[in-house]
């Protein structure tokens, strides 16, 4: 990404658009009918496997038998996650003027929920088998099933396969607990399930102590939780999951190019992080799935290769009116109103809300970053290699210092090496197996460039690196390998 913002005029220039509505065209039902197919192929399965593999994610409690859908993040895979996050919290904060961040409790009380419509409005429609009494939701099913959630037509059970299924309820996602000694409606308070509440909550004080005037956004990251009827497909879809929220509050009248810019804004970080187009597209939402808040919906969605996923949800870019400000002014009796002193005028500014899912991108990032090539040997043999080409901003490890031996002789030169490297970029030492095996280690798990130490090196001081993606080596003299890699590598 680029390291200069430009200053964000108050109104975005509207882009050419053939739509009077001004909108950007988007299919009801899907992406542009003339999009190119997808080109990501790899099983899910194997990236679980590579995962677990490489201590990327795995179960957790394990060895207890587990905790259905939940999971771990082991050394690589933390790595992975937390540079996903902090890509898009340079991308939406450090790098912008008109973006500001903050970190809410995971605790809310029950008038923040009721208030923000989570406890009338937070659920999916449950269906139980009376034969074997596994649970689905009732819209999954139908569209699965029957080709669309509204369609009529009889469900079979997709556990035992029998027709037994009893009528749906309604079944509130959120999570409940207490705090304090006793349990009484008085203590009760709720896991998150969404990250966005406490900006809308938060919004007037954060609005003083910065001084922001719309359009300006507040911005952050955190661990959500919903009690998921179906949770599954390994880290696509969870109780407990991570997510990335702005909310960005602008002139009423000014939304509709605000969030046609936020589209556009958002659906370029994730090309611009290395997933391929042809395996996104936008998915505008139809009038009888918008949420009881959106004016209009658009999901940056991704192609995940398996029958049970497909194309789903990425990103989540809803014009939220200003529904959430007055419902917690009405709730609270405190004034969240926004006064303009230029224009003489106090008004509820309108939010575009650009919601991702930490986790789900990290899985995403993993299934296109996966490739199984062909490449010579020492000998001009074909051999197979797996990669991670993964974006250098996104690799768990940017830097692999290899000695070619475990020879005492080796290792000091070998350690200075590592030394001067590691406060600059997160690196990995490692000295055990043949080199050639390190190689496609590291290549399985991205690391975009590796320095071997050689004999060699005791007499001319210079090392061999190896890139990634094109194999190529070059000798480097180690006073200079540092702003060798400064060049081909982010220093964050």
């Amino acid at each position: 990404m680029s390291e200069h913002v430009e200053q964000r005029p108050s109104t975005p220039d509207p882009a050419p658009d053939p739509d009077p509505a001004g909108d950007t065209p988007v299919a009801a039902s899907g992406g542009d009918p003339g999009q190119p197919a997808p080109s990501v192929q790899v099983e899910l399965k194997t990236i679980v496997e590579l995962c677990k593999q490489r201590g990327i994610i795995f179960p957790t409690a394990e060895i207890y038998g587990g905790v259905r859908s939940t999971w771990d993040y082991g050394p690589l895979g933390v790595e992975l996650k937390e540079n996903v996050k902090r890509q898009w919290w340079r991308s939406m904060v450090q790098l912008r003027d008109d973006i500001v961040g903050m970190e809410q409790a995971i605790l809310g009380p029950t008038a923040v929920w009721q208030a923000s419509g989570h406890l009338a409005n937070f659920n999916d429609p449950l269906v139980e088998c009376a034969s074997c009494h596994q649970r689905f939701r009732e819209d999954h099913l139908r569209e699965d099933q029957l080709g669309s959630e509204t369609a009529e037509g009889q469900l079979t059970c997709p556990a035992c396969g029998k027709a037994e299924l009893g009528d749906p309820r309604n079944f509130n996602l959120m999570f409940k607990t207490n705090m304090g000694p006793i349990e009484s409606e008085h203590s009760a308070v709720w896991l998150r399930p969404e990250t966005a509440q406490g900006m809308f909550v938060n919004f007037s004080t954060v609005q003083r102590a910065t001084r922001r005037k719309p359009p300006f956004g507040i911005a952050q990251m955190g661990k959500s939780f919903r009690n998921e009827i179906t949770p599954g497909n390994f880290i696509f879809r969870t109780r407990e999951f991570e997510q990335m929220e702005m909310e960005y509050f602008v002139e009423p009248g000014s939304d509709e190019d605000w969030h046609r810019y936020w589209i556009d804004e958002r659906m370029d970080w994730y090309v611009e992080l290395g997933l391929r187009r042809e395996n996104l597209r936008l998915r505008e939402h139809g009038e009888d799935e918008l949420s009881h808040y959106a004016k209009r919906t658009v999901d940056i969605e991704y192609y995940f290769p398996d029958d049970s996923m497909g194309w789903s949800e990425l990103e989540g870019l809803a014009n939220r009116t200003d529904f959430d400000l007055k419902a917690h002014q009405e709730a609270s009796g405190q004034d969240l109103t926004y006064y303009d002193q230029v224009n003489d005028q106090r008004y509820h500014p309108f939010v575009i809300e650009p919601a991702a899912g930490a986790t789900r991108a990290t899985l995403a990032f993993l299934f296109d970053a996966y490739r199984v090539e062909q490449v010579p040997d020492a000998k001009g043999e074909l051999q197979e290699r797996t990669v991670l080409k993964l974006d250098p901003r996104l690799a768990p490890y940017k830097v692999a210092v290899l000695p070619l031996s475990k020879k005492e002789t080796l290792t000091p030169t070998a350690r200075e090496v590592f030394d001067r490297l590691k406060g600059r970029w997160m690196c990995e030492y490692d000295e055990t197996q043949s080199i050639g095996r390190r190689y496609r280690r590291q290549d399985e798990i991205g690391t975009p460039f590796c320095v071997t130490v050689d004999f060699d090196t005791l007499d001319d001081r210079a090392v061999t690196v190896r890139d990634r993606d094109t194999m190529s080596q070059e000798r480097i003299a180690i006073d200079e390998l540092e702003a060798f890699l400064a060049e081909r590598l982010p220093s964050i």
